[in-house]
């Protein structure tokens, strides 16, 4: 049996692409009689609010959007730290404290924007990583990653000069996003990825440290993007209308039936339910194109 998840993070309530996201990942694991995880990412330190997370699974409930299961990704710490183990064992785990203003001054664009590490710090081996009060990389500089969204993009790379050698572990302590999401993706028995065109770029790392973990990869594919009116993707980051403010105004038929529409499920923004979107589900009416998306009049329309 196929599994899917949907894992946003509780940095704040759900807005408009949050629940895009939710939704097509939903309709891609049902429609193909899969199980459908919901894993709430509150690992770094501003998703850590018990508001931002209670809110963020009410808003969730609210959509309607039934799952098999909920977990907390902070739960999941020995998970983690187990998998640190397994990298200190490659011998390829190493101490880094450049700041990002060093990191910015080598010059390296990323892919994915911003810069790229120089691996300055890769001569910093570790094991005993526990004793270690620095930030943690990994050295991926032999890896050449080659791996096709289901779309069929190529999202393969070179990962250290694309992206630079992760961070596995914040100076704080914390287990990274890059680290955790594979381990726990892994762990649930994840066959099917499905997120925002966003995080495509994280993929040839995450595949990398699949294959450094010695874990099952899963097919991923990446989707569209609700953006802001000066090009931005929606985020709780840029205060987008969040889920609060909708839930005043729309009835979850009829959010579900803008975001259907918006994303080329649906002819009419008519209000519909998420089993009828399943009925005849398919990625081919999937648009591939970023939309705008505007809260204008307490209703959300489109922008030009």
């Amino acid at each position: 049996m196929d599994i899917g998840r949907f894992a946003p993070t509780t940095s704040g309530r759900a807005h408009p692409g949050t629940l895009l996201a939710g939704l097509l990942a939903w309709l891609d694991i049902r429609s193909r009689g899969g199980k459908f995880l919901v894993r709430m990412e509150d690992i770094d330190p501003g998703a850590q609010s018990s508001a931002h997370r209670q809110g963020l699974l009410a808003d969730l409930e609210w959509f309607g959007l039934p799952w098999d299961e909920l977990s907390w990704q902070s739960d999941r710490r020995p998970a983690h730290e187990a998998a640190l183990d397994q990298l200190a064992a490659t011998g390829l785990l190493y101490e880094c404290d450049c700041s990002r203003s060093v990191i910015k001054a080598a010059g390296l664009p990323s892919v994915a924007g911003g810069w790229v590490y120089p691996g300055t710090c890769r001569p910093r081996r570790v094991r005993d990583w526990r004793s270690s009060r620095r930030a943690l990389r990994v050295d991926l500089s032999d890896w050449s990653v080659d791996v096709a969204d289901e779309s069929g993009d190529d999202l393969g790379q070179r990962v250290s000069q694309a992206m630079g050698d992760p961070l596995v572990r914040r100076a704080d302590g914390g287990v990274t996003y890059q680290l955790a999401v594979v381990v726990d993706d892994a762990s649930a028995g994840v066959t099917r990825v499905v997120r925002g065109r966003d995080l495509a770029t994280s993929t040839a790392t995450q595949v990398a440290l699949h294959g450094l973990l010695g874990l099952r990869v899963p097919v991923y594919r990446h989707h569209l993007l609700l953006l802001e009116p000066q090009g931005e993707k929606l985020a709780k980051l840029h205060q987008s209308i969040g889920a609060d403010v909708l839930r005043q105004h729309l009835s979850p038929d009829e959010l579900r039936g803008f975001l259907a529409w918006v994303c080329g499920l649906r002819d009419t923004q008519a209000p519909v339910a998420a089993e009828a979107l399943l009925a005849d589900f398919s990625w081919q009416r999937v648009g591939r194109a970023d939309r705008t998306v505007v809260w204008a009049g307490q209703k959300l329309d489109v922008g030009s």
